[in-house]
Order: structure tokens, then C-alpha cells, then sequence
């Protein structure tokens, strides 16, 4: 805020937002009337009364009006002194003119549910005469806890003051902070002027997750195991596959005839490993679950589904989220399937971020998932189904065809709504799912996936045993 006007808290050019998400935050300097809700001039003073200036304000008037009536003159000068001290305030209040500048740092800015993310706020004095009493406040949700307050004293020329506060969500999903509030007052309390910046943060709520146990699924420990596919591009001098010359190559790889080819400097492609593929599908369907809130089956499924995310992504695999919608994220690279390794962070930054806003679907069939596994052939299939009818149960032993593996965990909404055992038709969809080559695993109410996980890796493991000892039986029949 500048001396010789009102006074604007804005920011120049909207926000100024800090380093890379990890906490840098928003950034807004009080100017000159580029801002944002400083409409109506003195008029908007005036509604800044306190109910201390208004009555101070409604004395004076009557008092002047009974020193009329009643002919006081002494009394005609202390319903003046009443009701002109408020309107100098509001004068005075009005015409002072601060310029401040107010900055927020969010850490972390994505959190897991049930976690707290701390948020420093700090405003600095960038003129050189001192402010009154600064009243600050923030806006939150009111998911994330109580609205935060501070009376912030005297701040002298070039000063700054830091303070702080913390916030939490068990409920996941995407949350604007601020804008800043500034409430300025005299030192009578008889006028209020209240002046909002123009930034906000957002704090992302991402489901809960739990480490899973390192057990093979797909016959190999890792997505760069023994059993990975490699691609050759480069077979012979005819057939070779060259690629722009980068920082660091080997010189004894360039292909002098592809250089002279296209006049710039090629190499050859030496042998790329192709990491394994994970596909992890969540069933959205709202006809699917029953219930609402942190501890509902749906919730249970998105928790799952980001647990199944970051552990693949730990071992080394391509990653991607598929819905019943058929939208597939990271939706880069082959298959829509994340990166290669050094961006992985950013691909389960992103499925992670998804899955903090999703929400269940209009969905009836899970026709469209199928639809993009069929497209291509896949490596590790993880799904999260909630209830399968008998039409739904088909579709989804479908999608097995493709899929190298396949690890199902089926929740039904009567165990987790009624807490009552599942029924006959469950298990039947259990055993359909099994007989198509899933490794399906029920998902009673408040069961840990890390339990479940080691239940789906013994199962695949007896699977696979059953199957060669009936092919060796097979063999000499």
C-alpha cells in the first residue's frame, strides 16, 4: 500500500508462484488499485463501522437532535464530538495507505489423507512509515479445520512478521486456500477496513496408502526381472536404426553413412530393454458400491488401487490408470503407460492427483475398460472390482485374454453396508473369475490390502502348481 491513498492489498500480476510445488507458495504485494475488491470508495469505509462507531455514530445524532429540541448548546457539542470522531476515523482509516506485500508457503502441497500440511504465511512492510494493528486471516475449507485468525502488532518500516498453521483432510480431493484477508483498525475500534490479496494455493488430498509386500505376481520379482522383453535396433549394418547424436555417446557408435545421409552427427541404438507393464483398473460404477465416506468400500478400492500404483512403480514397472470409462492415465508413451524411469515420479504424481478427485462413474459396464485392454496386449492386470452381476462377470473374465496375469479384488457392498456374509452369487463370481485365469481374491469389510496381497500371491502360486501337476498327469494318462 502506497502513502496518499486508500489502502490496496493486491498482487501486481495476480501471484507469484514459488519453486516447483514443494512448498514456494503464492506471493501478493499490495499497489495501486489494480486489485481486487476495493469497489465503492468511501461508501465501502463507511460500511466498515464497528457496532462501537455506529453507536458512537447514533449517539451523536441523537444528542444533537434532543440539544434542538430542548435548546443545550452544551449538549449540541458533545453529540458532535460523538459523531464525528467515528466519521474521522473512517476519514483517517480511508486516506492511510500502506504498502504490504503477503506471501504463503504450503509444504507438503500433496498429502495423504488423515496427514497435516503446515502453511507459513508471512507479511512484509515495503514503505517506510509503520502500520496500526493488522488483523490476517485465510480462507480454508471447512473440511480442512477451523478458519485461522492472528492479530498481527505494529509492524514497523521494512519489517516482517511469520506465522503459521496447520491443516488436515481424511476426506481425499482438491482444496483452494485463501485468498488472504487484511483487516485494518483504528485504534478506537470504531472502523474496520477488510482487503483480500489476490493468490490462492491449492492443498491436494491424495487417498491413504500402504506398503505392499514384495511377492511375485507375474513370475519375476521386478519389472526389469529376468523375464522383460528387450527390443534390438540394431541387427546389422543394413538394418540398423540410427538416432540424433547426444551429450555423453560413445563416438565408436556413430553411423558414418547415416551422418553423411542426413548431415548431422547419428549413432546407433544399441539393445532398449522395454520395461514390464502394470495396468491398474478401478471400477468407478456407482450401481458397483454401497455407502458413503472414509470408510466405505469405494474408498477402500480408490486406497487400494494408489497403493497397487506406487508399489509397481517401486519395482520397476510401467504404469498406468484405467477407470471403467476407459480413461487411462499417465496417457504417455506406448499404451498409455508412464515414462521411463526418471519420470516416473511425475507419472505417479499425476495417477496420484487423479485419483485424489475421482468419483464414482454413470457407468453400468465395464464395456469401455475392456474395449482398451483389448486393444494391445498387456503385461500385469490389477483390478478393483465392487459388485458383478452376472452380464459384468463375463466382460471382466474377457479382459484376461490379454493380460499376462491378472489379480482381481472383488468387494461386495452387503458385507461392507450390512456387515453380513457373502452370498452364494459372490462366491460364484469368484469361481467364474478364477476359471477364466484371474487371481481373484474377496475383499471382506476392513480387510488390509497387504494381507490380501500375500492371499492373491499364495493363490496364484498354488494355481500354478495345480496346473503343472494336472499337465504332468496329463502327460503320462
Amino acid at each position: 500500500m502506497e502513502a496518499g491513498g486508500p489502502w490496496r492489498p493486491e498482487g501486481p500480476h495476480g501471484a507469484e508462484r514459488g519453486g516447483e510445488r514443494r512448498g514456494e507458495g503464492d506471493r501478493d504485494e499490495g499497489g495501486e488499485g489494480r486489485g481486487d475488491r476495493d469497489t465503492g470508495g468511501p461508501r465501502a469505509a463507511l460500511s466498515g463501522l464497528t457496532t462501537r462507531g455506529r453507536s458512537f455514530l447514533a449517539a451523536g445524532v441523537a444528542a444533537g437532535v434532543c440539544a434542538y429540541v430542548l435548546g443545550q448548546s452544551d449538549l449540541l457539542r458533545v453529540g458532535l464530538l460523538l459523531a464525528v470522531l467515528p466519521l474521522i476515523c473512517v476519514a483517517v482509516l480511508y486516506r492511510t495507505r500502506y504498502r504490504v506485500t503477503g506471501s504463503r508457503r504450503l509444504y507438503p502441497s500433496r498429502v495423504p489423507a488423515g496427514s497435516e500440511a503446515r502453511v507459513h504465511l508471512r507479511m512484509d512492510n515495503v514503505t517506510r512509515m509503520p502500520t496500526g494493528l493488522l488483523m490476517l486471516q485465510d480462507h480454508v475449507p471447512y473440511v480442512l479445520g477451523p478458519r485461522p485468525r492472528f492479530v498481527l502488532d505494529r509492524v514497523e518500516p521494512g519489517g516482517r512478521r511469520e506465522v503459521s498453521y496447520r491443516v488436515r483432510s481424511d476426506l481425499r480431493g482438491r482444496y483452494p486456500l485463501g485468498p488472504l484477508q487484511l483487516r485494518l483498525s483504528d485504534p478506537f475500534g470504531m472502523c474496520e477496513l477488510t482487503r483480500s490479496f489476490s493468490a490462492y494455493d491449492t492443498l491436494t488430498v491424495i487417498p491413504r496408502t500402504e506398503p505392499l509386500p514384495p511377492v511375485p505376481l507375474v513370475g519375476e520379482s521386478a519389472g526389469y526381472g529376468d523375464g522383460r522383453q528387450s527390443s534390438l535396433a540394431l541387427a546389422g549394418e543394413d538394418d540398423v536404426i540410427p538416432r540424433g547424436y547426444r551429450y555423453g555417446d560413445d563416438l565408436r557408435r556413430v553411423h558414418w553413412r547415416s551422418t553423411a545421409r542426413y548431415g548431422e552427427l547419428m549413432v546407433r541404438r544399441e539393445e532398449q530393454q522395454q520395461r514390464s507393464g502394470c495396468t491398474v483398473l478401478l471400477d468407478t460404477r456407482r450401481v458397483a458400491y454401497a455407502g458413503a465416506g472414509p470408510g466405505s468400500a469405494f474408498e477402500w478400492a480408490v486406497s487400494g488401487a494408489a497403493s497397487t500404483l506406487v508399489h509397481m512403480l517401486e519395482r520397476g514397472f510401467a504404469v498406468r490408470l484405467l477407470t471403467d470409462t476407459g480413461s487411462s492415465v499417465p496417457g504417455e508413451g506406448a499404451g498409455g503407460f508412464g515414462g521411463a524411469a526418471p519420470e516416473s515420479a511425475d507419472s505417479a504424481g499425476l495417477m496420484m492427483d487423479t485419483l485424489a478427485v475421482v468419483d464414482h462413474s454413470g457407468e453400468d459396464s465395464l464395456s469401455r475398460a475392456y474395449d482398451v485392454l483389448r486393444g494391445g496386449a498387456e503385461g500385469l492386470l490389477v483390478a478393483f472390482f465392487g459388485d458383478l452381476d452376472e452380464e459384468q462377470t463375463v466382460v471382466a473374465a474377457r479382459m484376461r485374454q490379454r493380460c499376462a496375469a491378472a489379480v482381481a479384488f472383488v468387494l461386495d457392498s452387503a458385507d461392507w453396508v450390512r456387515g453380513s456374509a457373502p452370498d452364494d452369487r459372490a462366491e460364484d463370481r469368484l469361481l467364474r473369475l478364477r476359471e477364466a485365469g484371474w487371481t481373484a481374491v474377496a475383499v471382506p469389510s476392513g480387510a488390509a490390502l497387504p494381507d490380501l496381497w500375500r492371499q492373491a500371491a499364495r493363490q496364484r502360486s498354488e494355481s500354478a502348481v495345480t496346473g503343472a501337476a494336472s499337465a504332468f498327469t496329463g502327460g503320462w494318462s
